[in-house]
């Protein structure tokens, strides 16, 4: 292929340049967009795709575009930060919205959809929006063909090119090609492909030289070379570049040409394909494309180069949405060790664990969280209201803004019975939050009324709530108890998936029989067994490193990427609760407790009975807070190791 090239110790791996939109992806999959009733949101657009998407695999990404000064244009600048891109180059345009496409999935083959693109911000990208010295920073810079086809966004683009030759860069074109966006095509027309055009070729052509790869599918080879018969096109192309050329044939693979180009495509390299069931052809370019870009910029012979693409072409195609199809690293490893095992991906189960675990929203390194969760408690205090516990637990969330002072690390749990509204302003301010669905105490475990019958009140959750489900169960449970709680937390495990949202399960073995070193794991063992993956673990206070240990290898041992375990108060005095903090800190799963009662029971009894204003009642209760943040603090600093800043 190429030679390791001398510029891979430059801080970045790939710069994409071009479009990026908000994708309104219809969630009715098999009939009209006309009768698409709901729409999930992802970030879009070939440049964004391929960044997020290399990301995904490793590299160091970056973006160039504009977008809105407006909701969906902080939308697609947070996601791309999620997915650990580069967004320096995403400039906010005050004056232009944010593109947006609304899509759906009719079969294996329809894909209606419509661009919303007059006077988008990415079509405002101009040559000011290139700096220099961001571009050196890259190893390779990538274009799309959409910004070629206006005379402001192809300067931007050419002016990238030009700093990325000069920087020693290599420089790819995905040729994109979408005859709606170079207006060939009406509104209604955005499914096409191809259109002829001798002015979109002049244009291609007048650019193809300076390129290092230039991937398209069959059709854009036939636009970029002015001729449907591929070989020929491929050939007028190679007439005026030198670059690898990457041929995608659908479910054929793809085949690259370094050379002359042969007389046939199956003279070409080529990587091994994956015989996969078609959900969605939306977005399969862009995850190709991320695939061989890690392999091209790996240095990976072009057949290796071409398996990474297949792959993510693959998992692109078997999922709803683009960027959220991609794979991960980790996740496509996985799958070429352990082969197809079902052609509809996903409803392949342990890949899907894969994929959510690996891409999730956030990794959370700890967690400090302050539960005002409580109900019955709350409700049994002389006084209590249920007005006046909503109001109270506004007081338990100012106490909890004041301890963490915008640092990463903090949270709550809150309940949307009696806490709604400190459930809705503590959204957006950076806090882990964890929102419990269980009628409090009950056993065989029932949920709140507003889950739903068939649990479709998640649909309403925001996403970055965490569901919590506290189950008292033991391993001594009558056959039909466990029947009965499996069953319900299964529904709920797999509805929250469904909805995008993160499950964490808590449970109490202490409160329905005597407990040892094994409980725990046993439990937790049995849980996973059933197929119940739980993003975090609520335990109890352990009284052994033993047990600890044996729950923690539980875990490991089942999903070694978990988000990690948070330890539970049970109404313990600070002291307990401090020795129990000890004792679970030389453990990386813990990342951190959940703790309510021990903050603020007094406080409330009191602040009910008309005996504690709100300011102190606040001051109280984030003296107690803090003191507990310090005592976890401390004794995870007393098992770092001072040389590597690591558990030891």
């Amino acid at each position: 292929m190429m030679t390791p090239d001398r510029t891979s110790a430059k801080p970045l791996d790939v710069i994409t340049i071009g479009r990026s939109s908000v994708d309104l992806y219809g969630a009715q999959v098999g009939g009209r967009l006309e009768d698409m009733a709901s729409f999930q949101k992802y970030i879009g657009g070939s440049p964004t795709n391929m960044a997020a998407g290399t990301a995904r695999l490793g590299l160091k990404s970056a973006l160039i575009t504009r977008v809105g000064d407006e909701h969906m244009g902080r939308f697609i600048r947070e996601e791309l930060a999620k997915e650990g891109v580069d967004t320096r180059g995403v400039k906010t345009d005050p004056e232009r919205l944010t593109a947006l496409v609304l899509l759906g999935i009719r079969d294996d083959k329809q894909f209606p959809l419509i661009f919303y693109r007059e006077n988008c911000a990415d079509m405002a990208l101009c040559e000011d929006d290139i700096d220099e010295a961001f571009i050196a920073e890259a190893r390779a810079v990538v274009a799309t063909g959409t910004h070629l086809s206006h005379p402001k966004t192809e300067a931007a683009v050419l002016k990238a090119l030009r700093l990325a030759r000069k920087h020693g860069a290599r420089t790819a074109l995905d040729i994109d090609y979408r005859p709606n966006l170079w207006g060939l095509a009406g509104h209604g027309d955005g499914e096409s492909r191809f259109i002829e055009s001798a002015k979109v070729t002049a244009k291609l052509q007048a650019t193809l030289h300076l390129f290092d790869l230039i991937v398209g599918t069959e059709e854009e080879f036939h636009i970029a070379g002015g001729t449907t018969d591929t070989i020929a096109a491929l050939r007028a192309v190679r007439a005026v570049s030198n670059a690898t050329l990457v041929c995608k044939r659908g479910p054929m693979g793809a085949a690259a040409f370094t050379g002359a180009i042969p007389d046939s495509l199956d003279d070409g390299q080529t990587g091994p394909g994956f015989p996969i069931e078609v959900f969605n052809v939306l977005g399969a370019g862009d995850g190709f494309m991320s695939g061989l870009l890690k392999g091209w910029l790996d240095d990976e012979p072009w057949p290796v180069a071409l398996k990474y693409a297949n792959v993510c072409g693959a998992f692109a195609v078997s999922r709803h949405g683009c960027t959220p199809a991609y794979p991960s690293w980790q996740e496509m490893q996985f799958f070429l060790k352990r082969g197809i095992v079902t052609k509809a991906l996903r409803k392949d189960l342990a890949l899907e664990q894969v994929h959510w675990a690996t891409n999730r929203r956030k990794r959370w390194t700890e967690v400090k969280a302050f539960a005002y969760d409580h109900r019955i408690q709350l409700e049994e205090m002389p006084g209590a209201t249920p007005e006046k516990i909503a109001a109270f637990k506004e007081l338990c969330l100012d106490a909890t803004l004041d301890v963490a002072e915008g640092r990463p690390g903090f949270g709550l749990l809150c309940d949307s019975r009696l806490g709604r509204s400190a459930l809705y302003r503590a959204a957006g301010q950076g806090l882990w939050i964890g929102r419990p669905v269980e009628w409090p105490a009950s056993r065989p475990l029932t949920l709140e009324p507003e889950i739903g019958p068939d649990f479709g009140g998640l649909s309403e959750w925001p996403l970055e709530h965490v569901v919590k489900v506290l189950c008292f169960c033991h391993p001594d449970d009558t056959e039909a108890m466990r029947t009965a709680q499996e069953d319900t937390v299964s529904r709920l495990f797999a509805a929250c998936r469904r909805n995008r949202l993160e499950f964490l399960l808590e449970i109490i073995p202490s409160k329905v029989g005597p407990v040892d070193d094994l409980t725990n794991a046993r439990l937790i063992q049995r849980w996973y067994d059933i197929g119940v993956f739980p993003d975090w673990w609520k335990l109890e206070p352990m009284q052994t490193a033993a047990a600890w240990e044996a729950t923690c290898a539980a875990i490991e041992a089942n999903d070694p990427n978990v988000q990690g375990i948070v330890i539970l108060g049970l109404g313990q005095s600070e002291a307990e609760l401090a020795a129990s903090f000890r004792l679970a800190a030389p453990f990386p799963l813990v990342k951190g407790f959940a703790v309510g009662r021990t903050i603020h029971a007094d406080v409330g009894r009191d602040w009910m009975a008309g005996r504690l204003d709100d300011a102190t009642a606040v001051a109280t209760m984030a003296a107690n807070f803090r003191r507990l943040v310090g005592y976890w603090d401390e004794a995870r600093a007393s098992v770092q190791d001072p040389g590597k800043g690591e558990l030891a």
